[in-house]
Order: C-alpha cells, then sequence, then structure tokens
C-alpha cells in the first residue's frame, strides 16, 4: 500500500472521541490520494487469464475504505458502491493502479471517488479500467453521532468539479429513489403486450443460489465481514447466472450499485442469489440478493437481507445494432417486477450517464452566409432524415396522442416525440415551420426573432430561453430549413441546426448554447390528419431542458407536446406559405 501527501507541512488532526454537544466533530487533515499498485498474479485471474472483476472489487472497497477513514478519522463502514463503468480489463502480469480520494464529506456520509487504471510495464501505457463512486459512513466508538469534516482545501479544477459533482449524484440518488415508483407504474403499462413467450427464456432457467461461510479471513479490520468480499461473491454468482442465459462467459461491463443494507459478522451464512432480470439489445442485468443468517436465525430460517445490487453484461466484441442475448420471459409475479424493474433502471442509469457527463464538445456551430447556404441546408436536412432513420427508439411515455422515446448509442442521446394532430400535414407545416410562432406553445423558448432569410426556405433565428433549475439563461442561433414533399408519402420537412452569424454576438446574461440536429417530420394521414415527429439530438446545451424527462421526475416534453397540439388544431392564425 502506498500513500501520498497532497501537500507537505500541512496540518494534522487527530479524532477526539469527547462528544461535542452530543455529536463527535471528526477533524482531518485535507483530502488525499490513497494509492494502491497491485501486481495482477495467476491467482487474482479468472480461466482466461483476465483479472476477476470480483477481485478487483475487493481492492476498490478496500482502497475507499482507506480513504474515508483517512479523511474520518474513525472506523467507516460502506453504505453503497455505484456508477461502475468497466472499459478496460487487466491480464496477469500488468499492473493496476487504484487511486481514492474523498470528494465530499456530507454531515454523516462521504462520497469517494474510485479511479482503476491498468499498465503492461513493456509498454508504458497506462490505460483507464474504470471509474466508481462509493458512499461510506463513519462509525465511531461511543453513542455520539458523527459530524463529518467538510472537505476543504481544494486546490485543482478537478478535485473542485469533483466536488460539486458529489452533490449533483447525491441529489440524483434522492431523485431516482422519489421517481422509480412512478416510471415503474408507467413501464407497466407500456410493457403490455411486446413479449413474445413463445420465443423467449424463461429468466428462471437462470436462478443461481450458491451459500459461503464467513470465516476470519473474510473479516475487516472492524471485525465485520470485509464488504469488498461480500462483493466478489455476489459478482461470481451474477456471472453464472449470465452465463446459464448465453452460454458462455460475458464480460462485466457495470454495475448499477452495490447497496449495503446491514452488517454480517464471522460465523454468518450467506446466501447469494442471482438471476437474470432482463436481456435489451447487447446487454443483460443480473440482481443479486444477499441473505444473512447466524446460528440461531439458521434453524429459525429467518434470513437477513444485507445486500443488493445490479450487474450489466455484455458479450465482447458484438456490434450494437446486433442482438447479443435470447429475449428473456417471466413466469411470475415477482419476475414480472424484476423484469420491469431492469427497464426502469436502464432508463435511470442513462439519464445519470447524460446527466452527469462533463465532457466537453467540440464546437457545433458552422459559419453561415448566404455563398454557403445551399450546403448547409442540404446537411441540415439531411442530418434530420439519418436521425429520423434509426431503429430500435425505446418508448418512455405513451398517451392517447404523444409518444416519448429515446435513443442511445455510445456517447449519442437521441430523443423523439409522436403527436397525432387532427389538422392537414400542410397547415401543420405552415405553422411550425415559422419559429416565431413557437414562444406561443413551447414555454422553453422566451423569444424568438428573424435574422436574416436567405430565400423561402433558408431562414436563420435567433431564440433566447429560459433558465433550468437554477442555471443562466441561454440563447442558441439556428439555421431552419424547410422542405416540402417531393412525392406522395414523403414527410414535410423542418430541420433546425445551429450556426454562427457575425450580426449576432453573445448576449449578456445569456449562456449560448449549440444544437447540432433537431426539427419536425409532418406525415399526412389524410385530409384533415397527421403525425407530427419532433427529434433532438441531445447536446450539452439542450440537455437541461430534457433532462428531468429523461430521469424520470418531469413531464415537459409530453406536457410541451401537447401545448403543441393544440395550438396546431386551435387554427387562430392563419398563415400563407
Amino acid at each position: 500500500l502506498q500513500t501520498e501527501r497532497g501537500k507537505e507541512g500541512g496540518t494534522e488532526w487527530c479524532y477526539n472521541a469527547a462528544p461535542l454537544l452530543g455529536s463527535c466533530r471528526v477533524q482531518t487533515p485535507a483530502p488525499m490520494d490513497v494509492q494502491m499498485c497491485q501486481s495482477i498474479q495467476p491467482c487474482h485471474a479468472d480461466h482466461q487469464g483476465d483479472l476477476s472483476a470480483g477481485q478487483l472489487l475487493k481492492w476498490m472497497d478496500t482502497i475507499a475504505c482507506l480513504a474515508a477513514e483517512r479523511h474520518a478519522g474513525m472506523a467507516c463502514v460502506t453504505l453503497s458502491m455505484d456508477d461502475i463503468q468497466f472499459e478496460e480489463t487487466g491480464r496477469v502480469g500488468q499492473v493496476m493502479t487504484i487511486k481514492s480520494k474523498v470528494n465530499r464529506a456530507f454531515t454523516t456520509s462521504m462520497e469517494v471517488g474510485i479511479r482503476v487504471s491498468v499498465q503492461d510495464v513493456r509498454e508504458h501505457v497506462e490505460r483507464l479500467v474504470c471509474v466508481a463512486y462509493s458512499t461510506f459512513v463513519g462509525k465511531p466508538a461511543g453513542p455520539q453521532k458523527v459530524l463529518l469534516r467538510p472537505v476543504e482545501d481544494l486546490c485543482s479544477a478537478e478535485e473542485q468539479l469533483q466536488h460539486s459533482l458529489a452533490s449533483e449524484r447525491r441529489r440524483l440518488r434522492l431523485y431516482n429513489e422519489q421517481t422509480f415508483s412512478t416510471l415503474l407504474q408507467d413501464y407497466h403499462t407500456l410493457a403490455n403486450g411486446q413479449r413474445d413467450p413463445l420465443s423467449a427464456v424463461s429468466t428462471e432457467f437462470t436462478r443461481v443460489e450458491s451459500i459461503e461461510l464467513v470465516l476470519p479471513p473474510h473479516a475487516n479490520h472492524h471485525g465485520n465481514t470485509f464488504g469488498g468480499q461480500i462483493m466478489a461473491w455476489m459478482e461470481n454468482a451474477a456471472t453464472v447466472a449470465a452465463s446459464r442465459l448465453c452460454g458462455c462467459f460475458p464480460s462485466l461491463r457495470s454495475v448499477d450499485m452495490f447497496r449495503f443494507r446491514g452488517p454480517s459478522s464471522v460465523g454468518d451464512r450467506l446466501v447469494f442469489k442471482a438471476v437474470v432480470n432482463n436481456t435489451f439489445n447487447n446487454s443483460i442485468e443480473v440482481g443479486v440478493r444477499v441473505e444473512a443468517y447466524n446460528c440461531e436465525e439458521w434453524t429459525a430460517n429467518k434470513p437477513r437481507h444485507i445486500n443488493s445490487a445490479f450487474l450489466i453484461y455484455q458479450l465482447a466484441n458484438t456490434p450494437g445494432d446486433v442482438p447479443a442475448f435470447p429475449q428473456v420471459t417471466y413466469t411470475t409475479q415477482d419476475g414480472e417486477r424484476r423484469y420491469l424493474s431492469a427497464i426502469v433502471r436502464k432508463r435511470i442509469r442513462m439519464a445519470r450517464k447524460h446527466i452527469l457527463s462533463c465532457k466537453e464538445e467540440a464546437p457545433l456551430s458552422v459559419p453561415w452566409d448566404k455563398s454557403n447556404q445551399v450546403y448547409l441546408g442540404y446537411n441540415n436536412v439531411a442530418a434530420l432524415t439519418v436521425l429520423a432513420g434509426k431503429q430500435d427508439w425505446e418508448a418512455s411515455s405513451i398517451s392517447d396522442r404523444v409518444a416519448v422515446y429515446v435513443h442511445e448509442e455510445v456517447e449519442l442521446l437521441c430523443v423523439q416525440v409522436q403527436m397525432e394532430v387532427m389538422t392537414s400535414a400542410l397547415h401543420a407545416f405552415t405553422l411550425l415551420a415559422d419559429l416565431t410562432l413557437r414562444p406561443l406553445w413551447d414555454n422553453h423558448y422566451l423569444s424568438c426573432e428573424e435574422v436574416e432569410r436567405a430565400d423561402e426556405e433558408e431562414t436563420v433565428y435567433h431564440i433566447k430561453c429560459p433558465p433550468i433549475n437554477g442555471g443562466k439563461s441561454r440563447d442558441f442561433v439556428f439555421l431552419l430549413s424547410k422542405r416540402q414533399p417531393c412525392k406522395d408519402g414523403d414527410p414535410y420537412v423542418v430541420a433546425l441546426r445551429s450556426v454562427t452569424v457575425t450580426t449576432v454576438p453573445p448576449v449578456e446574461g445569456f449562456l449560448r448554447s449549440e444544437a447540432k440536429c433537431a426539427g419536425f417530420l409532418i406525415h399526412s394521414l389524410g385530409l384533415n390528419s397527421c403525425k407530427v415527429c419532433y427529434y433532438n439530438q441531445v447536446t450539452s446545451g439542450v440537455l437541461p431542458y430534457v433532462a428531468g424527462n429523461l430521469a424520470g421526475w418531469s413531464k415537459s416534453m409530453e406536457e410541451t407536446a401537447s401545448a403543441c397540439t393544440t395550438f396546431l388544431e386551435r387554427d387562430l392564425i392563419t398563415t400563407l406559405y
């Protein structure tokens, strides 16, 4: 084990067990990395020579616990570990480097960030294996409550960023718990009629049950069962369940969350129950439940539920559009609950990933003038057509006349809103193609002004949008390209993308944001009915306005779509095209 001081000559604090007004104030040194370097030996590897995911989880929990205890100055226990994304794996002979640091301390809990990298000593190239976030709570020796000292002396921009995002991650966890039940009800409706029981495999076929006796070597330095050992056993049971479904050993790609609900100790019997909950296009979710028994509980058959986790597996080298796993079905009421819950968790994971993503985007806007309007107009329409043609859109919510879908490819997230409108397609096109009318029905538009009109098909607009959740107001400069159908059956097209215009510099008080591809396709269904489909390839500038929908705590897209439908059907405005 190696440790690194963040600053030489820093003040050292020691824990004082005396209660302070009924609580113990914990004083510690400034946050510092705790680092572990491990050479991967054959005893750490699986049958293919790759580092066992269970072994890695044990190392990660150990290093995170040491970082938490260094900050708290007392014993700490794992409450949860989440947002684990495995990008690489290690092999025998390589070196794993695991770093952890307390990102933020709350009243009684703290978030510990974990970063794992692997290096081949012959290549001197370090690759990122995974990042993860653990939540720890202090366990003082006496009866007093814990009052953790805040994380201070944030020197680097990365430390400041992680300190801020730790609060956001905590807020999202609370939001997710509140919205899970609501989303589950929504997906219960969406899932009706979507299963194919004749060709699907029952999830009961994948069920695994395994038992372990907790011995002294499995205990941590506080005398309780080592959390990392429990996670390693859970990973083993989950891998067996996944392999039963696909007939091979898939790779663990991410962990939704390990959640510790209670402690166990030496002498306990731990029963691990794993089962495949659901399969998706190229991933599979396995749920694991851990029950603990002491001697008396074992005799009386009264288990303690001490841990749960949801692990996501993939097959290596499988294209994203090729299904890797067979479809599954459920045969019990509990199986139905797990089946639908897996869909909701996938939705929440997608939302968390994009909401908390800190990757900087390259500039999306391109300079616009009349000399390149034909080129930009063509690309604008073509990009929207390609976006609309994507396959495997997943339903997010469906009502009588409005449906919302999402589509995710690696780092690309897109949304689609379908509306059934009782008016002609030409009339809907006429109104939607005039962007100055949009503030009349879209609450996300404060104002919209025409900047420059190239011809009847290309117009540049400046849009101002209100702040969201206390953020800054935003503005966009859009090129709108509109096209009528070339032949029967083609849709009307209203395409939008960000451009740069010298006559619209950044506005004080507004954050200039960008959209890569958005717009409407309007399909005629009859003389007085049409289907309006809105698409948006989500960027960091657009994300704040759809984040609530993605995470499940808002219905803003459905409400905006309903307002759009009402506006198109009112015939209050007559516009000649």
